[in-house]
């Protein structure tokens, strides 16, 4: 009996209770929203229901492990990523354009998705190898090269949304390492002139004959739509100009809960997914959206704080990666969403419609809370 409390205390022990009832409020705000996107008679309502079970469980799992068990996979949950991910280029089956899905015969997965946490995971690990000595050039350049292999299988996919997650994640971790912001100068400067370069010659650039090279077509019209998404009203800047028109007819109060015109008549494309923004704006207006930001902001603090207490450098790199990994969820998919950014497919944490994104995000959630559940440095 004694035994049976005692593994019952640790189970609850590992849970972080200021991140667990945020998480439950941003659940219930969820689907809240999705109710008002698509009514609860509605697949999508029960099937979101269960992934946001499935999620709680996996992060209560995940938080369950030591970090040092963690750490040690880390390697093996690597190269397992990116062997999928080279499956995929080989294997893989294409839809609407993309080679993203690989096919196991009971089930379809999608790779590129683990990669979020696989690769903030070997780059911690590497740093906590090194972190005997003191970082060289040398050290900066292996991870580099340790992320941009997934980010490159991935972007030829192409799938430029999780492409860019990954990469948000891995060079998080790559920066808290001690990257110094004098060798970030440079790249600045040329992303600063390639968007004044495109902004000026925007008439040019933008001609369907007109090859980008790094990009696909579909990514070069995407990029083209947002500086004028009046281009192709009806097209390809349909989505942007319709979530733009929701977002401010919410005004500074909304609609009201299930009162959404924009979303109720069914202008707001892919409303429960990556529009799923649009619809919320929409019903509750400027002040709702405030009280959603605020929420996002003491998710990613609390992480944060998280992050400043765990003992180890791989506890460190780990959580702040998992921390900034939600703030750049959020960033990109309500500027894209408001039309401050191109349309790239990335969700709305914890609310927008997905199994794959809810794990990702619950597991990023578990290993914060087994992270913040070991003991604080003596100087934190």
């Amino acid at each position: 009996m004694k035994l049976i409390v005692q593994a019952a205390r640790r189970m609850f022990a590992v849970l972080d209770w200021p991140l667990l009832i945020l998480l439950v409020v941003m659940a219930l705000v969820g689907m809240a929203t999705m109710h008002s996107a698509v009514g609860n008679t509605d697949w999508r309502f029960a099937d979101q229901l269960r992934n946001f079970l499935l999620a709680f469980a996996a992060m209560w799992f995940v938080a369950l492990l030591r970090p040092a068990w963690i750490m040690r996979a880390a390697p093996l949950f690597y190269v397992l990523g990116v062997g999928l991910l080279v499956a995929v280029m080989l294997f893989g089956e294409t839809s609407k354009g993309a080679t993203r899905w690989l096919n196991l015969g009971i089930t379809r997965i999608q790779p590129s998705e683990m990669m979020k946490i696989a690769v903030p995971l070997m780059l911690a690990w590497y740093f906590q190898r090194q972190s005997a000595n003191r970082f060289r050039v040398l050290d900066f350049l292996v991870a580099g090269v340790l992320l941009a292999v997934p980010a490159g299988l991935i972007i030829d996919q192409p799938d430029l949304g999780t492409a860019l997650l990954v990469l948000a994640s891995g060079f998080c971790v790559i920066y808290f390492a001690g990257l110094s912001f004098k060798l970030l100068i440079p790249a600045v400067l040329a992303v600063t002139l390639a968007l004044g370069t495109l902004v000026a010659y925007e008439d040019q650039i933008c001609q369907p004959e007109v090859d980008w090279v790094v990009l696909h077509d579909y990514q070069k019209y995407r990029v083209c739509v947002l500086l004028n998404p009046g281009s192709d009203p009806l097209g390809k800047g349909f989505h942007t100009i319709q979530s733009m028109i929701a977002v401010g007819s919410g005004g500074l109060y909304g609609k009201g809960y299930m009162q959404g015109t924009q979303t109720h008549l069914d202008f707001i494309p892919e409303r429960t997914t990556d529009f799923i923004f649009a619809v919320y704006a929409e019903e509750f207006g400027l002040y709702g959206g405030v009280v959603l930001l605020i929420l996002y902001m003491l998710l990613v603090l609390r992480g944060l704080t998280i992050t400043v207490r765990a003992p180890t450098q791989f506890g460190r790199l780990l959580a702040g990666a998992m921390s900034m990994m939600m703030f750049v969820y959020v960033f990109v998919n309500i500027g894209m969403v408001t039309g401050v950014l191109p349309v790239v497919g990335v969700p709305l944490p914890f609310m927008s419609y997905g199994g794959t994104a809810l794990m990702t995000l619950g597991v990023a959630c578990g290993l914060l809370m087994s992270i913040g559940a070991q003991p604080p440095r003596p100087d934190g």
